[in-house]
């Protein structure tokens, strides 16, 4: 009897012994919660593994166990998310603490930013003041624009979000990467389709002219406008492409003698659309090009914030115009 007894006590302490051997192979260790340690810089290359991103992050103190942060690495799809560049980490933390902040935006250094509505040279300033990019001249002939056009333009081609790019990539190749973001865009790649007879290219500056005349509730007009007065070759006359021609973006009157302006941009002299895109244009510019607000209209005017109008009536755009012109004298505008 006792040495049965002796013999059950064995097994079930054997059991425990290979449970909890098993717990210990299965489950690695892990930083607990709530102790972060320093700050350290972590850079990722693009096209990294997880693998590779697991190892560099055990090795300079981030996490406890590669294999922890590779099993969480692979069971979660937002992983995917995780941007090229030099990462700002805290030392001694959870796997999935770690996954967390290599996600977030604000941890990385020398973001670069492309607005909507802002335009190539924008984006290039942008890049000449980055730390981590080569200082390189750019050779803008050398990259392949979004949609092909006679003159190679590059304007309105890179994709509206925020970038990050490992060390010493060149802005050749910051500009490609920007492009090929636009290229597999659900939004831009409708427009590649073309839309009434226009070009993607064509389809691309307009949705440029909306993005700069117009706000997501107004976009779909604006859009019918444009095509309204493209139709029967009437001028568009609009402030947008002057101001682009002569470094004026972001006013919000236009001069008498800016409307006089020599340049293919000045969409007062010259019928049809302008040569390139005016800017990078948002989703909701795109969608709205493709989208038109069916109606007659042919004039548009915002009389102040918040209150843009429509018309096929010069008389009563003109009343309008004279309504805007008070309201921005009493500094509705600003």
């Amino acid at each position: 009897m006792k040495r049965n007894l002796v013999r059950s006590l064995f097994i079930v302490l054997l059991g425990i012994a290979i449970g909890l051997f098993y717990i210990l192979i299965t489950k690695p260790a892990d930083y607990p919660p709530n102790q972060p340690k320093t700050a350290v810089s972590i850079i990722i290359s693009n096209g990294e593994t997880g693998i590779e991103i697991a190892t560099d992050l055990a090795k300079n103190g981030v996490i406890k166990s590669a294999k922890t942060f590779i099993s969480d690495f692979n069971s979660h799809s937002r992983t995917r998310g995780i941007s090229p560049g030099t990462h700002l980490i805290d030392s001694h933390i959870p796997t999935k603490t770690a996954v967390t902040q290599l996600l977030d935006q604000g941890r990385i250094e020398n973001l670069i930013i492309v607005k909507e509505g802002s335009t190539l040279s924008d984006v290039i300033k942008e890049l000449g003041s980055s730390k981590e990019l080569l200082k390189r001249k750019i050779d803008l002939n050398s990259i392949k624009p979004l949609f092909a056009n006679p003159h190679n333009y590059l304007e309105g081609s890179l994709y509206p979000a925020n970038y990050s790019f490992a060390p010493k990539t060149s802005p050749d190749q910051a500009i490609r990467q920007m492009i090929d973001k636009a290229r597999v865009s659900s939004a831009y790649a409708t427009l590649a389709k073309g839309y009434k007879g226009f070009s993607s290219y064509q389809l691309l500056t307009i949705a440029s002219l909306i993005q700069i005349e117009a706000d997501p509730a107004s976009a779909s007009k604006v859009a019918q406008v444009i095509y309204n007065r493209l139709k029967i070759g009437m001028p568009l006359q609009l402030n947008s492409t002057v101001q682009y021609a002569t470094g004026q973006r972001g006013k919000i009157a236009l001069s008498k003698n800016a409307t006089l302006t020599n340049s293919p941009y000045n969409t007062y002299k010259n019928l049809g659309l302008p040569p390139s895109p005016i800017c990078n244009p948002a989703e909701f510019a795109l969608k709205a090009t493709l989208n038109p607000e069916n109606g007659d209209w042919l004039y548009f005017i915002t009389v102040e914030p918040g209150d843009t109008r429509f018309t096929k009536s010069f008389e009563e755009f003109q009343n309008w115009t004279t309504l805007f012109n008070k309201n921005l004298t009493k500094g509705l505008f600003k």
